[in-house]
């Protein structure tokens, strides 16, 4: 009976061991899927992932599984951190209240435009781009793209000077203006320094052409021909009045057959008139 009792009492022992490392096992296995939460299962190639807002948002369907419950199919949905597969195209670039206001001013001038895509080359550049056409019934030879600020300030220009210049010179409105260049990425020649072409800041007039079928070249006028001459220099003095800066013939060899006119900014509001 004594061997019966003592068999019983050690069996009772081994039981309540075995017991014991069961719930120290169990104990382990949950403290291990806790952690398994914050530090991701690296078999399932589940990243850890900081739920926040949006995430937390997005519905976790019973379809779903793996990746797919980390990353929507929608993946303006989820900020999860881990690399989409696929990238979001880049939303539209807003215009500026600016650029908007600048366009109305052409649009009240009669300029005729088109809004073009943005230009990036290097340190080239125009972000919000205009192509003109024509200044009301005066045709732009070849179309000029342009910064809006520019466009508009030649239009008034074009309105408030030349065209009535060429009537009081010539007693006939300017049909055509034909410019050499607009948007071009280049340096100011012998300089290291970007031209205001490469801004699209900048035009060059070669020539203009009347109703009367007269085209006026740009190039320095011969001695005798007063009424070019006394034109040519209306174009320069009162283009001074809109530009920062006006070159033409006379100024150096480089502008010898038209005018550069420009926008750009300089300290203390300097103009540079040649």
């Amino acid at each position: 009976m004594a061997r019966i009792y003592g068999a019983s009492l050690a069996l009772a022992r081994l039981n309540t061991r075995a017991r014991s490392a069961a719930v120290r096992l169990t104990a382990g296995l949950a403290i291990t899927a806790v952690s398994a939460c914050t530090t991701g299962d690296v078999f399932s190639l589940q990243p850890a992932v900081d739920v926040g807002s949006q995430t937390a948002a997005v519905p976790e369907a019973a379809q779903y599984s793996g990746m797919q419950r980390l990353v929507p199919s929608d993946p303006y949905l989820t900020q999860a951190a881990y690399p989409r597969m696929d990238e979001p195209m880049s939303s539209p670039e807003q215009m500026p209240a600016s650029e908007i206001d600048c366009r109305n001013e052409l649009k009240r001038m009669g300029v005729v435009y088109q809004d073009v895509q943005p230009i990036h080359e290097g340190q080239c550049g125009i972000d919000f781009p205009v192509k003109v056409s024509a200044i009301g019934s005066v045709e732009m030879k070849p179309a000029a793209t342009l910064t809006c600020n520019m466009a508009a300030t030649f239009a008034a220009w074009t309105r408030n000077e030349l065209v009535p210049a060429a009537r009081w010179r010539y007693f006939s409105g300017v049909k055509a203006i034909h410019q050499g260049s607009s948007y071009s990425c280049r340096n100011i020649a012998g300089e290291g320094v970007l031209s205001e072409h490469g801004k699209g800041n900048a035009l060059d007039v070669m020539s203009i052409e009347l109703n009367n079928g007269d085209d006026i070249d740009v190039r320095k006028p011969g001695l005798f021909a007063f009424r070019t001459r006394g034109f040519l220099n209306n174009v320069r003095v009162d283009g001074c009045q809109y530009f920062n800066t006006v070159l033409g013939p006379g100024y150096n060899y480089d502008h010898r057959n038209h005018f550069h006119f420009d926008v750009k900014n300089r300290r203390n509001g300097y103009r540079a008139c040649r």
